[in-house]
């Protein structure tokens, strides 16, 4: 037991690869947990942290030194690759509106944070973290330790106060939320946990028996139509297909429809009856559907596909394959064809092996 007491406590390298690690899983898997619908997810890791490290366990300072600059370093690249394209469109789109309100409160809160610093006696290391982690704004703890260490002023108060109101941050926005739910939403209108992340998406197949539809192309119903859909798969006498844009719909075909909550119903008039089949349900094997197709998850990597339309792509035409959702930052979106890719959306790719592979490389 000698050798399990050393690699926990003793200072190492490896000793600190291993508490990290176990912190950031413990923190993730407790992350998970839900309470009246309500999860912390990763936050959870600060309390994780903030256990251990109560409980005396700690790590070499040049390795946690190391840990925090490298863990920022990653966490700033990812959070760029997530919420960038869209920031930057968003600013060319609203960015005066958005940014005013945005500088107001960086400033309000600065100046509450100098001025109880003061006024409280709150060393300036401690109040910078309290900002930090009460704004849960983990780049900005890392510039208000660089400024302090430039100043020549210990900043490790300011990662301890920081871990000790980031979690509360997150709480307190929670609650918030919560109080304000209770407090002016009916409980009609208000939503199941998860709702937000699957509402934009809703899946259903049709039996044609609209003679309207019969004889046209997927284009033509998609154009003289105002409805919001993707035409995933075609059963057709047995065999299954992925339509393309070209591909004419005929009598008693079978049609696996991509779309919306709300237009589910509409769609009935357009293509006929909807089957009972609940497609919705997350367990779901959509490789075993049929053994003709493959449904695979491909992420957007490639800078020049950022902005790209996926109707300029012309994947479906092409390559003879289907994107029938596109997840972005939890949220499931319609992938039709006017809406523009960007860095780190995950698509749902429905279509042959071999075509899947052409379209991975694009």
């Amino acid at each position: 037991m000698e050798w399990l007491k050393s690699l926990f406590v003793e200072h190492s390298a490896l000793q600190a690869v291993v508490v990290i690690s176990l912190i950031s899983t413990i923190g993730i898997a407790l992350g998970r947990i839900r309470i009246f619908g309500i999860s912390l997810g990763v936050a959870f890791i600060f309390f994780a942290g903030i256990l251990t490290g109560h409980f005396g366990l700690s790590i070499d300072p040049a390795m946690l030194n190391y840990a925090e600059s490298f863990g920022l370093i990653i966490f700033v690249y990812a959070l760029g690759l997530q919420v960038g394209p869209g920031f930057f469109n968003s600013l060319r789109a609203d960015g005066l509106r958005l940014m005013s309100p945005a500088l107001a409160v960086v400033l309000l809160g600065t100046g509450l944070a100098v001025a109880m610093s003061y006024t409280l006696h709150v060393s300036m290391p401690d109040m910078s973290g309290i900002l930090c982690g009460a704004t849960t704004n983990t780049p900005a703890l890392g510039a208000a330790q660089q400024a302090l260490q430039q100043m020549g002023v210990d900043s490790s108060g300011a990662a301890l106060s920081c871990a000790v109101t980031y979690p509360l941050g997150v709480v307190g926005v929670i609650l918030a939320i919560v109080f304000i739910r209770k407090l002016f939403v009916r409980p009609a209108d208000m939503p199941e946990p998860d709702a937000e992340h699957r509402k934009n998406v809703f899946i259903a197949s049709y039996h044609l028996t609209n003679p309207a539809v019969f004889g046209k192309s997927v284009h033509e119903i998609a154009a003289q139509s105002h409805h919001h859909f993707v035409i995933s798969r075609v059963w057709r006498e047995g065999q299954v297909s992925i339509p393309t844009s070209d591909k004419t719909l005929q009598k008693d075909d079978v049609i696996l429809v991509i779309t919306t909550p709300g237009e589910a119903d509409a769609l009935r008039l357009i293509f006929g009856e909807q089957e009972q089949k609940d497609w919705n349900t997350e367990n779901i094997d959509w490789n075993a559907v049929d053994s003709q197709l493959t449904s695979q998850r491909i992420l957007v990597t490639r800078p020049e596909i950022n902005g790209k339309k996926l109707s300029s792509l012309r994947l479906r035409n092409n390559y003879g394959i289907n994107i029938s959702r596109v997840y972005r930052s939890g949220v499931q979106l319609l992938a039709t064809p006017d809406l523009r890719l960007q860095m780190g959306d995950r698509l749902t790719v429905v279509g042959e092996a071999a075509a899947i592979k052409h379209v991975e490389k694009i």
